[in-house]
């Protein structure tokens, strides 16, 4: 070829990684069962129970529940109960069962809104497929009718339970590799020519690439990659690639990529060898055209950088996306690598500094577990023999506090057991904890409010007690009847999107949400509102007293005051704007250090009380009731 020594080439390689598209080989790869599901007018819930190994999967159906059990994934271990929409007019629902083994990625469907029971673990090298009809068992007024396989009936009656057996077989090498033999343009090269005849070679299983020659003097350039066999050319994305792209530097790559596909089929890679692009004044532009995503479900652009990380990490940094339309998403990125659509469920947040989150509350609390032990001790010690009304509030939250820490840091050990029943009782003394925990903060702002309006009225323990421990008991007693509610949670850090952090608290449910915004942010926004409240009329009441003169003094009653109120947990409602990330370090590092702080006031005001006490006793003058203060903070 004739160069120009004025043209200046880059060559640039666009590869196309596809994870579906190629079931049209040998083997029956996907799996989709379908069939109306005929139940009672009550309300219905899908169970699964899915484990590792290839021996055979179970779709059953009864009354009120529809069942995935069996062993046919290759990492996904999950057992739960999704509660479905239900209509007390409708008595049959359709339904399909999607398996994908390349993907280790398994949907089911239920009139129209999926549900993932396993989600993509990136490609499989043994999976389970040629899933092939076992026994069945005829079903009575409840089951499934007009079962079929890929639209093919199996069986018109009313079946109670279909099994599916399967073979265990290399799906990388079968389906990928394979296919890279049957059909050379599905993943060897496919010359574009810009100005000249040059052509490369790249050899990339289930991939399908694109080299570019761009000169001086580009301009940018939109560019429909072409489409491999089995793919409907409508859903191949798009490129724009700007004019900032040019170099200055003769350069000739060949790249190879990554063979790990997220939830929606296509992965785009852009990479100049030898050369890391970043920070482009103009973006490139890469629309991905898909299905629509469920209601519940959204994509976001995320890029995986290969010469930061060995293994695949779908970050969201440099790249924004925009929703076209229900079936296009565009993802405007300032650097090149690999880039793809992350499909995530709407409820499942991303957490920033999850991490460093993570550790610096699990330190507080295992301080705070130390300090609440030896706080009850001391409160135990000193007020023995006394009925003391302050001593008795103060004992209900520092064993609550104590309780609360305890299962925090047992919640990450206790979803990685996998163990579903040990999940959901450590799910659901946790978030008992956290509720007895608000509601003993709520029995210290009724405390004092006790002594600052009603001195001489004498409140039965049990009160407090009901208050603190019981009802906090009977909100998680109906929570638990209603079902649903608590089980393993997975918490996605926004800088690393595929390390998930497991928990056992309250699942993604309709009916947790519903519980958390009505229990868990009701209770806490009025104890936060009634704390504040008194905390102001605590202040006016005894700022006047000779020894609030002394600044240690004021300090440590006010901000041991707001430790009691449960006031610091108002930050939690500031996580917004600029300061956002400094207000979630802060709400993780003073509320998991409560109980210490809490140990830190008593002790230091019982050394100032000891001081005081000689010239607090030889006055009598003082009323009553701001000696009743003095105790109450003193306490």
């Amino acid at each position: 070829m004739k160069q120009n020594p004025k043209t200046v080439r880059m060559w640039m390689i666009i590869c196309l990684l596809f994870s579906s598209g190629l079931a049209a080989l040998e083997n029956d790869r996907d799996f989709k069962m379908c069939g109306i599901w005929r139940h009672g007018n009550t309300s219905r819930n899908l169970k699964y129970d899915l484990n590792m190994g290839c021996e055979k999967i179970e779709i059953s159906a009864n009354e009120s529940t529809l069942s995935i059990r069996g062993s046919i994934t290759a990492k996904c271990a999950r057992s739960s109960s999704i509660h479905l929409d239900s209509n007390a007019l409708q008595n049959q629902s359709n339904f399909c069962v999607f398996w994908e083994p390349l993907l280790d990625l398994l949907i089911v469907e239920v009139n129209g809104k999926n549900h993932i029971l396993c989600e993509p673990k990136g490609l499989q090298g043994s999976c389970c497929t040629d899933l092939s009809q076992g026994y069945q068992k005829k079903g009575g007024p409840y089951g499934i009718m007009n079962g079929n396989i890929h639209g093919d009936i199996i069986s018109e009656d009313v079946v109670e339970i279909y099994t599916f057996e399967g073979d265990s077989i290399n799906c990388k090498e079968k389906f990928c590799d394979e296919a890279s033999q049957k059909s050379r343009g599905a993943n060897m090269i496919e010359e574009v020519v810009m100005k000249s005849n040059t052509t490369g070679h790249v050899d990339l299983p289930c991939a399908q690439s694109t080299v570019i020659e761009m000169e001086e003097g580009f301009t940018g350039l939109n560019l429909t990659l072409p489409a491999p066999p089995f793919e409907a050319p409508n859903m191949i994305p798009s490129v724009y690639l700007p004019s900032c792209l040019k170099s200055t530097t003769k350069i000739k790559s060949k790249v190879g990529g990554p063979s790990d596909p997220t939830l929606l089929d296509v992965i785009v890679g852009l990479s100049v060898e030898n050369e890391i692009i970043k920070n482009l004044s103009e973006p490139v532009k890469i629309r991905f055209h898909h299905d629509p995503l469920p209601a519940n479900c959204s994509g976001r652009c995320v890029s995986w950088d290969t010469r930061k990380d060995n293994e695949v990490n779908w970050r969201y940094e440099g790249c924004n996306t925009f929703k076209i339309n229900e079936r296009e998403t565009e993802c405007r990125c300032d650097h090149l690598t690999y880039f793809a659509i992350l499909v995530q469920v709407k409820q499942r947040d991303t957490v920033r500094h999850l991490e460093a989150l993570t550790f610096i509350t699990a330190v507080g609390c295992a301080v705070s577990l130390v300090s609440c032990l030896v706080l009850f001790y001391w409160l135990c010690k000193l007020r023995k023999g006394k009925k003391n009304q302050t001593s008795l509030v103060h004992r209900g939250l520092v064993v609550a506090i104590f309780i609360l820490c305890l299962f925090f840091i047992l919640t990450g050990t206790m979803a990685n057991v996998g163990n579903k029943t040990v999940c959901v009782i450590t799910g659901t003394l946790l978030h008992y904890s956290l509720l007895s925990t608000l509601c003993w903060m709520a029995m210290e702002v009724f405390h004092a409010f006790l002594l600052v309006r009603k001195v001489f009225s004498s409140t039965p323990p049990w009160v407090f007690y009901l208050g603190g421990f019981g009802l906090p008991a009977l909100l998680v007693v109906i929570l638990l009847s209603i079902g649903d509610i608590y089980g393993e949670r997975k918490i996605v850090p926004s800088e690393n999107i595929t390390a998930h952090y497991r928990m056992c608290w309250m699942l993604d449910s309709a009916n947790s949400l519903l519980a958390h915004y009505i229990i868990n942010v009701g209770l806490l926004a009025v104890v936060l509102s009634s704390g504040a409240v008194m905390l102001f009329l605590v202040v006016k009441e005894i700022r006047n007293r000779p020894d609030w003169k002394k600044i240690d003094v004021a300090f440590l009653s006010i901000w041991g005051l707001t430790c009691l109120f449960g006031t610091t947990w108002g930050l939690g409602f500031l996580d917004f704007g600029p300061l956002s990330e400094a207000t979630l370090f802060l709400f993780c590092i003073i509320n998991s250090l409560q109980g210490f702080f809490l140990m830190l006031r008593y002790y230091a005001l019982e050394r100032i009380k000891k001081k005081d006490d000689s010239s607090l006793e030889g006055s009598s003058s003082g009323s009553s009731k701001q000696h009743m203060l003095h105790t109450h903070e003193n306490s």
